[in-house]
């Protein structure tokens, strides 16, 4: 892993950003996996003001992690409606190259479809993944199956607590979702992990310095021969190696920008 320890939330959402565009300008026809939640909110508002100074979405294929199932893409609260709202709805990508798991439906004929469709279309260049407190990536909750294709997921009790505020009085919060599997996810060719604030320490040093275990879904993580690891300082405050990966940072980036 390359661990890239930043000041502060905003640093790390922009150095995110400028990964993806770079990908994009590397290879316009890039096959991204996107994540949701409110950590992605600046990477994407980041993207839109980079296609407004030129970059093309044009050519982009995209695959989401995961959709709650019994939501439709027009429920306020679907990921299908996230995405399109925060950056398909402004950006040049063709509607048609964005994938998104069903919410509706048969959850394992949803699983199959979109598996089906990173089979023809993939693989995916760079994966972005959030991170859970509880260590989770995707809707991959603790426990679960390290070689675990697309599926339906039941979340775990805090998952579901936490999503409750999103949700109006007297909706039903959903219970289980769709979502990529783990091994389905470390099939990218390159991965990015962003993860700010305080509440997110334990989980990252779990996923960069624990155990590979499921009781720590990111811990795979360690087995990917291209993960980068972007973190704020509030994030980066448990991990034993701190001052070693800035160090190592320091030098990466000093041989980077000689190339």
């Amino acid at each position: 892993m390359r661990v890239v320890i930043l000041p502060t939330a905003d640093d790390a959402a922009r150095h995110v950003t400028e990964l993806i565009a770079g990908q994009l300008r590397e290879n316009p026809r890039s096959v991204l996996g996107l994540a949701t939640g409110g950590t992605m909110e600046p990477v994407y508002e980041g993207l839109i003001a980079r296609h407004r100074a030129g970059l093309s979405f044009a050519e982009v294929t995209t695959f989401n992690l995961d959709e709650y199932v019994g939501l439709g893409p027009e429920h306020p609260q679907s990921y299908s409606r996230y995405m399109r709202e925060r950056l398909f709805a402004h950006v040049d990508i063709a509607e048609t190259s964005c994938f998104v798991p069903s919410g509706r439906g048969v959850p394992a004929e949803a699983a199959r479809a979109f598996e089906a469709e990173i089979a023809r279309r993939g693989p995916v260049d760079l994966q972005l993944l959030g991170l859970g407190e509880n260590g989770h990536i995707g809707f991959n909750e603790p426990g679960s199956s390290l070689g675990s294709r697309t599926r339906e997921k039941l979340l775990s009790h805090d998952t579901v607590e936490a999503n409750r505020r999103f949700f109006g009085l007297g909706e039903t919060v959903p219970e289980t979702a769709v979502t990529m599997g783990i091994a389905t996810i470390c099939e990218a060719r390159s991965i990015v992990v962003l993860a700010t604030g305080a509440r997110k320490a334990a989980a990252v040093r779990a996923m960069v310095e624990g155990p590979v275990t499921a009781m720590c879904p990111a811990s795979i993580l360690q087995m990917h021969p291209r993960v980068r690891v972007v973190i704020d300082a509030e994030a980066a405050a448990d991990l034993a190696l701190r001052d070693h990966y800035l160090r190592a940072e320091q030098i990466q980036s000093a041989r980077d920008a000689k190339t």
